[in-house]
């Protein structure tokens, strides 16, 4: 899962022909350590379905400003450039995949 900030976002997700789904997180996150290995596992199962990123809010604040991310974990799904689903909190895989399903 790449990681990405602040000035590749625009090319990373709002230009990707596939969706994206963006992991925000921080380091010193607890709920986000535990879904980061989630979504590890789920960025091998969907490849070349669904594009996986995370954003260290800590590191890339004006994307997290620009999306109005307050709390971590946040996910959000993005297709054609736009963002379609956001979930703030941890979410198990299966929680997870019933939200992919509607954007494969």
């Amino acid at each position: 899962m790449k990681e990405i900030n602040d000035s590749l976002f625009e090319k990373e997700v709002i230009e990707s022909d596939m969706p994206v789904v963006v992991d925000f997180w921080a380091p010193w996150c607890g709920p986000c350590k535990a879904v980061g290995p989630v979504m590890e596992e789920l960025s091998k199962q969907y490849s070349g379905k669904i594009k996986f990123v995370k954003v260290n809010v800590d590191e890339n604040l004006e994307t997290s400003q620009e999306f109005r991310i307050l709390s971590i974990p946040t996910i959000m799904i993005f297709k054609d450039g736009k963002s379609v689903e956001t979930s703030v909190g941890f979410k198990s895989k299966s929680d997870i995949e019933k939200i992919l399903v509607n954007y494969i």
